[in-house]
């Protein structure tokens, strides 16, 4: 058993299969429908919508608390003593979270924080590729482990692109309000998240797989990419014929390795249902 335990924010998306093979342990992020707020992953994204719907009001979400970081802690600490907990955290610019853990981490010399500036799959990514390389090094220390980290971050390549930018403009999380008429115009942007933000980058018109292949292409013009693995999302919506279609692509532009992610209820409440994303690696 590794000396370390990775821990995340349910925003992370981290698969179920994924935090089984690198035991990465997930804190719950919430959202708030209404008067209602529920742990993020008790229900499916596609109820958020329709309950939204319902009351003609977007969902909002919230960060982790300490009471929440102090519960995943406390029985980790219990079931693994000897164990070093890293808290890989969800972009601070964004949320609590992060702040949040710093809180329930007093006292406990055992668990240390960092920000990943990330969000979704980005934040995943780091947490796997952080995973691995404790397997490969079990002796290494925190500080190298941190090191290696700040390394990966620096080549981690996040975007995304909605149908609806309203998801975004009620969330408050788009910082260049420009592009917010876009969706009037037919217009589908470019989200990425630089610096720990939501930032607009580029203007896709036509259809969705149209837009989706161009913001592929988007992301590869950003040079010395690593073909090795993508990692392609979606939120709840997006069609399987899509999906299949987008596939094919990214293995035409040259991935080797190809994973999907349907993303859980915080950035659904971001990005709206049928939304398309991408996270590389340069090298």
């Amino acid at each position: 058993m590794s000396k370390y335990v990775i821990v995340v924010e349910s925003g992370a998306d981290v698969t179920p299969e994924l935090r089984e093979r690198y035991g990465i342990v997930s804190v719950p992020m919430h959202v708030t429908m209404g008067d209602e707020t529920v742990d993020d992953g008790s229900i499916d994204p596609l109820e958020i919508y329709s309950r939204c719907n319902e009351m003609g009001q977007m969902p909002k979400t919230s960060g982790c608390s300490p009471a929440d970081f102090n519960e995943v802690y406390d029985r980790i600490h219990a079931e693994q003593p000897e164990a070093t907990i890293l808290h890989l955290a969800y972009s601070e610019v964004t949320t609590c979270s992060h702040q949040s853990s710093k809180i329930a981490a007093e006292g406990r010399d055992y668990v240390y924080s960092m920000d990943t500036r990330f969000v979704s799959v980005g934040q995943s990514l780091i947490a796997v590729e952080a995973a691995k390389y404790i397997e490969a090094n079990p002796d290494a220390t925190v500080e190298e482990i941190f090191s290696f980290v700040e390394s990966v971050m620096d080549r981690v390549l996040l975007g995304f692109v909605p149908t609806d930018l309203a998801f975004l403009k009620v969330g408050g999380r788009l910082s260049n309000v420009a592009f917010l008429g876009a969706h009037l115009l037919k217009i589908k942007p470019c989200i990425e998240v630089t610096g720990g933000k939501f930032v607009a980058t580029k203007k896709f018109r036509g259809s969705m797989l149209k837009c989706a292949r161009a913001f592929l292409d988007h992301m590869v013009e950003k040079g010395d990419i690593d073909f090795s693995h993508i990692g392609l999302a979606y939120s709840v919506g997006l069609s399987e014929e899509l999906r299949g279609d987008m596939e094919v692509y990214a293995r035409e532009l040259g991935f080797e390795d190809i994973t999907w992610t349907q993303v859980g209820g915080v950035i659904s409440s971001h990005c709206g249902p049928t939304a398309f994303g991408a996270v590389l690696l340069q090298k």
